[in-house]
């Protein structure tokens, strides 16, 4: 869900042009292993057809000159299409690339594959797939899809499998298996090797972190504090990420006067989570849930209202630049090399995450 703009600015403290700890476009974590950073593009909800593509342009020039490497784009039955969506985000950016979420009730995975191989015919960009098993049970539900949780991922294996083969094979494609079946299918145009999709999948649960091993996807949780997971390991070896949003300042106050006013207390968001939660099925949701429960309480730099009153989907970290750059060389030091941040709300608070994230990588690289 968008954020609304807050009124409080800062001047920044710092050079954005040039980012401290990048090299090649990309920030570099632990022993030199890249960090892949992502923005949100806008949902089309609550925008006119002006606006709307208007707001993407914008969200994705400033993603890109904050150094994002990509952008999440979303889909549901709300939305309108992500690949169209993606379009005018590789038209109105040089390099940035679009993590597509792909749904496999709505499309066939050759039509995923065709559309994939279009892109870097039409564009030479390369795209990310997210890849979603399930979504809202009502979305499901007027779909006809009645799968369980579990069974999701096990189709989502084979439907992403179909995808790579038929983008990384010269020779036409044979598969068959419990959900789908193609027979000598060869895909045109061809994909340049350089422009295959890596993939993205929820490593929440047991299933969806069996298929990211099975597919080599990147592993995506919603992570909860550091403190509590400093016992375990990112994911077992996995490429893996986190999403979460940032709010970041040279001082806390200003940073938390800034996240008081963008998210303020809210009943009717937080009856509208509560009933989100009743139907929902996913692991992620629930996980997130219990933390609140905990945290609730407490003010830290890991902030969770903004999901319980259901205006975004993640957690977020709070504070000034040491406190919540230190809580993200955390993350970075777990194994976490990817990040996806939450929609912004304009280019200042990209600059500001960038920075953070410069910082953090820092810290992480003098440790080594």
């Amino acid at each position: 869900m968008l954020s609304t703009k807050t009124s409080v600015k800062s001047e920044l403290p710092f050079d954005t042009r040039k980012p401290v700890a990048r090299a090649n476009g990309a920030l570099r974590g632990h022993a030199g292993e890249p960090l892949q950073l992502f923005s949100t593009c806008p949902q089309s909800f609550g925008f006119d057809k002006e606006s709307y593509a208007r707001q993407v342009r914008k969200v994705a020039r400033w993603s890109e000159r904050c150094g994002c490497q990509g952008i999440l784009v979303y889909t549901d039955n709300s939305l309108v299409d992500p690949w169209l969506v993606s379009e005018i985000i590789v038209e109105s950016t040089k390099g940035l690339s679009p993590l597509v979420a792909i749904q496999p009730v709505y499309m066939h995975p050759y039509s995923v594959a065709k559309m994939v191989a279009s892109f870097g015919f039409l564009y030479h960009r390369r795209l990310y797939l997210n890849m979603v098993a399930g979504g809202f049970k009502n979305d499901l539900a007027a779909l006809h899809d009645a799968t369980p949780h579990d069974k999701r991922y096990a189709r989502l294996i084979e439907y992403t499998t179909i995808i790579n083969q038929l983008l990384s094979s010269s020779a036409p494609v044979t598969f068959h298996g419990e959900f789908y079946g193609i027979d000598q299918l060869r895909m045109m145009p061809s994909l340049p090797g350089e422009l295959l999709p890596e993939i993205f999948v929820s490593g929440s649960s047991d299933a969806g972190m069996d298929a990211a091993k099975k597919l080599g996807a990147t592993a995506v949780k919603y992570p909860r504090p550091t403190t509590e997971c400093a016992a375990e390991l990112a994911n077992d070896g996995l490429k893996s990420g986190i999403r979460v949003g940032i709010i970041a300042r040279e001082t806390e106050e200003e940073a938390w006067e800034i996240a008081e006013q963008r998210f303020p207390e809210d009943r009717k968001g937080e009856l509208t989570h509560q009933l989100a939660m009743r139907v929902s099925d996913s692991l992620w949701h629930k996980q997130l849930c219990d933390t609140a429960n905990k945290t609730r309480a407490m003010r830290t730099t890991y902030w969770l209202r903004p999901f319980e009153q259901y205006k975004t989907f993640c957690p977020y970290l709070v504070g000034g630049y040491e406190p919540v750059s230190n809580e993200l060389s955390r993350y970075i030091s777990l194994g976490y090399r990817t990040f996806i941040l939450d929609i912004p709300p304009d280019e200042e608070e990209l600059k500001h995450a960038a920075a953070v994230f410069d910082r953090a990588a820092e810290k992480i690289g003098l440790a080594v």
